[in-house]
């Protein structure tokens, strides 16, 4: 039980970090491979503050989310107005760069690692943060932002024609993006008690990337398929051993080919077609028993 309790606990961490990679790809159109930059970021923000400063957790791991926000607004002004794959380039020197940096901060363990991270994360605590983070983002789409997003993802040159402030709501989405990452790095160090700068490699981030195309960009269902699929499998293929990673690749291309639109296709769940067929079998139900105007007297 403890093993599943696990796996799905990472399940949900990656699930952070694969929602706010979900807001800037799938909605606003900005391909990054920073993300375990900004992990990396909230991970060891949490664990100083926590470890050395005593701060309590929730205090931490939202700071850890701020402050890879802040972190972000600092790149995004620097890089936002790159066109084309030279931002995501961007992206991927900085996710790099930050991990060569906490690599070589001794105070903080260096390539070594920082230990002694008190263990505060747990199944519920994650899965909580998760269903308050989908919640907000769900309010967030709905809402005048959200709909800046898509319009400059769909045509950037036409929201700038009616009034949208392009580089702005740019910068607001990878500011969220990265709060998001920053709060699934908090739950990391505070869920493993252990951290180092090769947990967030390229590699880390190439996998959120997967998580969030696999599952189906411009959907946050999506995003909670791909996040969930994509850490289950692995671990459900271990028995296999040697041959665990090359069936978990050719699924991941298979999936594509099949599904070049991701598994959800850019629908919510609500859009499903199950979903609908069960919801017009009870629109239907309830009709017959209240006719309305139409009924007899």
């Amino acid at each position: 039980m403890e093993y599943y309790l696990t796996v799905l606990t990472l399940a949900g961490i990656n699930l952070m970090v694969v929602l706010g990679l979900g807001l800037l790809t799938g909605f606003t159109g900005l391909f990054s491979f920073g993300h375990a930059g900004f992990m990396c970021i909230g991970a060891y923000t949490s664990a100083i503050l926590t470890v050395t400063l005593k701060v309590p957790f929730v205090i931490a791991l939202i700071a850890a989310g701020l402050v890879a926000g802040a972190v972000s607004l600092l790149l995004g002004r620097l890089t936002l107005k790159l066109k084309g794959d030279y931002f995501l380039i961007a992206t991927l020197g900085f996710g790099e760069s930050v991990r060569l940096i906490f690599d070589n901060i001794e105070p903080l363990g260096g390539a070594r690692g920082f230990s002694g991270i008190a263990k505060n994360s747990n199944f519920v605590s994650v899965w909580i943060v998760c269903l308050i983070g989908i919640f907000f983002l769900v309010r967030l789409m709905n809402s005048r932002y959200g709909r800046n997003f898509t319009a400059i993802r769909e045509e950037e040159l036409a929201s700038s024609t009616i009034g949208i402030d392009v580089f702005k709501t740019k910068l607001l989405s990878l500011f969220i993006s990265a709060i998001y990452a920053g709060v699934g790095g908090s739950l990391y160090a505070h869920y493993m008690t252990f951290i180092k700068p090769s947990n967030f490699a390229l590699i880390k981030s190439t996998e959120f990337t997967i998580m969030a195309i696999i599952g189906g960009l411009g959907s946050i269902t999506g995003s909670v398929i791909g996040a969930l699929l994509l850490t289950i499998l692995p671990e459900v293929l271990r028995f296999i051993a040697d041959w665990r990673m090359v069936i978990y690749g050719a699924a991941v291309v298979i999936l594509i080919i099949v599904r070049p639109k991701g598994i959800a296709g850019g629908k919510e769940f609500k859009d499903f077609f199950f979903v609908v067929w069960i919801r017009r079998l009870f629109n239907k139900r309830l009709a017959k028993k209240d006719p309305g105007n139409g009924g007899k007297l």
